[in-house]
């Protein structure tokens, strides 16, 4: 069955914003999806990665590494010839070792020849993509730091069993909970770029048109994917070009003030919270095509930015979203 088309998820419009946002700059930190079992988490995830285009990788390379990576990791990488190989998308299960996640010894061939070698875990498999972990909130807290320090460097660093390994782990990391099974503890959900909240939609013509895509899609996937591969393209070229005009936007003073002002009255914990805001909207800036960053994409992106930085307030009931939209109707009107 053909994927999903990205351009054909109904609604969810801040999730995929968020995720957009991750595909034209990798380096946003990840995103975490909160919501509702049946909000089209995953499927956008996948449908995302699944749009992306093949990249160029070398042929035996464990890590699917590039050729500049190569020559950063000779060790690790081998010297095939250069393969195109679709971007991956790795799927982490809740009960997954910290050794089937970061790697181990390889026991087969430590028994078989004497050998020590190293056997790869799904940060490799995950090297240049994405790992996506459902239920992230049921995750050990150990591993999800573990994931975030290595997202964070883009490094993953193996030393155990008399091995020593380096090698690039760098992946948007992309995960998903409901808060009614439990939270994720504030100190590691800061460490994330994005967090949205994506709720069951309350509107009869919204749920009547899911339906019905759902719908054509089971019964034609093949036609259905090419009736939305034209928006499909769109998306594609804009992320492309995005990425390429990434590095020649810098805000303005009068935005990076903004984003100070943003932050202060919301009360954001540290200066995470500017940085992201800023990097944020600059990707935005970017996949819109817009020649410098603007107030607008600043607001666009608060509430993801923003909304996992603040402080509790047990005599606002209203949560943190809608604070943040208070701060910037009082700031901008």
């Amino acid at each position: 069955m053909a994927r999903f088309p990205f351009s054909a998820i109904v609604g969810q419009d801040e999730m995929k914003q968020a995720l957009l946002i991750a595909a034209v700059d990798p380096a946003i930190g990840g995103v975490m999806v909160f919501g509702d079992r049946g909000t089209g988490k995953s499927t956008a995830a996948r449908a995302l990665a699944a749009l992306l285009p093949q990249i160029p990788a070398i042929k035996d390379c464990p890590f699917g590494c590039s050729k500049e990576e190569q020559a950063r990791y000779p060790n690790v990488c081998g010297s095939g010839p250069v393969r195109k190989r679709d971007v991956p998308f790795v799927d982490l299960p809740l009960g997954a070792t910290e050794d089937r996640v970061i790697g181990a010894l390889d026991l087969e061939k430590a028994l078989r020849s004497g050998e020590k070698a190293f056997e790869p875990g799904l940060l490799a498999k995950a090297h240049r993509g994405f790992l996506y972990i459902d239920e992230i909130n049921l995750l050990e807290d150990h591993l999800v730091d573990l994931l975030l320090d290595v997202a964070a460097s883009g490094e993953n660093v193996v030393e155990r069993e008399g091995l020593s390994v380096r090698h690039p782990a760098k992946f948007v990391l992309i995960g998903s909970g409901n808060p009614e099974e439990g939270e994720l503890r504030p100190q590691l959900l800061d460490r994330f770029g994005l967090s949205v909240e994506v709720r069951t939609p309350a509107e009869i013509e919204t749920r009547v048109e899911i339906m019905r895509r759902c719908a054509a899609q089971e019964r034609d996937s093949e036609a259905f994917a090419e009736n939305w591969a034209e928006e499909d393209d769109k998306i594609l070229r804009k992320i492309a070009r995005g990425k390429a005009r990434l590095a020649k936007l810098e805000p303005g003073e009068d935005v990076l003030t903004d984003a100070a002002r943003l932050c202060m009255r919301v009360g954001a914990d540290g200066l995470r919270g500017e940085l992201t805001l800023m990097r944020a909207a600059r990707a935005l800036a970017a996949f819109d095509g817009a020649k410098t960053v603007r107030r607008e994409h600043l607001v666009s992106v608060a509430p993801s930015a923003l909304r996992h930085r603040l402080r509790r307030d047990v005599l606002d009931e209203t949560g943190s979203g809608a604070r943040i939209e208070r701060a910037i109707e009082d700031l901008f009107g």
